[in-house]
């Protein structure tokens, strides 16, 4: 299966196409949707959308790694990570 990339422009396109909407108002829609994930995300709240997949964060313990170049141990710090879980209906058809 052959991977493309889609921009937010071109779902924009694709999105204003199907509503009637601007791509003006349709890109200011999908970026307030995207800033109140993000925002949601940083305040530690779970994201979730039936079919599609639920955002959350996990904290990821500090650890020690190993600079593949100089082989010297390095310490890294804890930090919060954001993770998705796929939804049902998403995962049937990312599968077919």
């Amino acid at each position: 299966m052959a991977h493309r990339t889609i921009t937010k422009r071109q779902l924009c396109e694709r999105i204003a196409k199907k509503t009637g909407y601007t791509q003006v108002v349709t890109k200011e829609i999908i970026q307030l949707f995207l800033d109140e994930i993000i925002e949601e995300l940083g305040r530690g709240h779970r994201m979730e959308f039936r079919d599609f997949g639920v955002f959350d964060t996990r904290l990821q313990m500090p650890r020690k790694a190993r600079n593949p170049r100089t082989d010297e141990e390095v310490h890294v710090s804890a930090k919060v990570a954001v993770r998705f879980k796929v939804g049902k209906k998403m995962g049937d058809l990312a599968q077919s």
